[in-house]
């Protein structure tokens, strides 16, 4: 009886030194990877035990998020405008830099503002579309809030944009007036530069209009600026200048209206002719504005049609096929040269040479539509 239990209490033992063991066997285990800088693995899902915010917590929240993002949108924008001003300062610098160096009219000083000057237009054309565009973001983002120094800035663009159209409107007085595209210089009076025109209805004329933008660089005694005639009348209609008169010849030389000091060397003029048959009445425009005006001039006089129409040049009819001569050559440009089969009333007179005139076309030579084609040197600019 004794035996098993002594068995029993030795196999007890062992078991409790066993498990003893393998206790301190662990113990030694974690202790060396605690000081080997090993840590347990934390929660991966901490528990939050702030209880829910309240709807008055969400919605300022809300209202602070929203007050960030506004604030953060308005600075970018206020960058943007600042930047966009500064680039647009120094693109007006330069274009007016550019444009204030001095030039003689006419000859190759001329031909070098043109081409200085045509893209320093371009890219003034581009500043001021990107300005409007700059102050409509700019009044859309004034109108949600306000915010210091936008105010400064819109109106510092708007007075950018004031003297960036004076500047503009100077260059286009100087380079290419009123909307116009293209013009057509005559570099050089020669017998052998001229413009043909082919008009898109016959010059079978009771009464008419003829309309014409010139930039003059020199004008002798006779300088033709356009001129129609057949081969038994080669003076048919002409417009053209003498020192700074404008003269005007409907049906023969006898029967011409002139206006005294009207023209100016160097710049841009718009100059319109108008003459009716039934009383033989003839007036000349200068900028809108009547200068000249008779009456009994050609009077039942019907201008035929099969003759010749040419800027620049008059054909005189001595020899086959008609000449030129080298004196009474134009030399400068011309754009707008427009004919209407009828008198066109003081308004449209004045709208035809307002600022988009350019875009108003004669039904017997519209500027633009009608074939015009430049010779023996003469060319197409823009």
């Amino acid at each position: 009886m004794h035996l098993p239990a002594v068995l029993l209490c030795a196999f007890w033992s062992a078991v409790l030194a066993e498990t003893s063991d393998d206790y301190e066997l662990m113990y030694v285990h974690l202790d060396n990877e605690i000081d080997n800088g090993l840590h347990p693995t934390e929660d991966p899902t901490p528990c939050d035990c702030r209880g829910e915010h309240s709807e008055w917590d969400k919605l300022f929240i809300m209202l602070e998020n929203s007050q960030m993002r506004e604030g953060m949108l308005l600075q970018a924008t206020d960058d943007v405008l600042r930047g966009e001003l500064q680039r647009l300062r120094v693109e007006l610098g330069r274009l007016a830099g550019g444009m204030a160096r001095p030039c003689a009219a006419g000859g190759p000083a001329d031909a070098r503002l043109a081409r200085a000057l045509e893209p320093l237009l371009q890219e003034s054309r581009d500043a001021s579309r990107r300005l409007a565009r700059l102050e409509e973001d700019a009044e859309t983002r004034r109108s949600e809030a306000t915010v210091p120094g936008l105010g400064a800035v819109l109106e510092e663009l708007q007075r950018t944009r004031a003297a960036l159209s004076v500047v503009q409107s100077w260059a286009a007085r100087r380079w290419l007036p009123a909307g116009c595209e293209t013009a057509i210089l005559f570099p050089m009076r020669s017998k052998k530069i001229f413009g043909s025109v082919h008009p898109v209805k016959p010059m079978k004329l009771e009464s008419f209009t003829t309309c014409i933008w010139v930039k003059a660089t020199d004008v002798l005694n006779k300088t033709i600026l356009f001129s129609y005639g057949t081969k038994w009348n080669p003076y048919e209609i002409q417009l053209y200048l003498s020192s700074q008169s404008l003269v005007f010849v409907v049906g023969g030389k006898e029967n011409k209206l002139v206006a005294d000091t009207v023209v100016s060397l160097g710049r841009w003029t718009h100059l319109c002719g108008t003459w009716s048959s039934e009383q033989g009445s003839m007036s000349l425009w200068v900028n809108g504005e009547l200068v000249a005006t008779t009456v009994e001039m050609a009077t039942s006089h019907s201008v035929p049609e099969g003759g010749l129409l040419q800027i620049g040049q008059e054909k005189n009819g001595c020899c086959v096929g008609g000449g030129f001569d080298e004196n009474l050559a134009f030399s400068g440009r011309i754009t707008g040269f427009n004919i209407w089969d009828r008198v066109l009333s003081e308004e449209e007179i004045k709208e035809s040479g307002g600022v988009e005139s350019c875009h108003i076309r004669g039904n017997v030579v519209g500027w633009g539509v009608t074939e015009i084609q430049p010779h023996g040197g003469a060319q197409y600019v823009s």
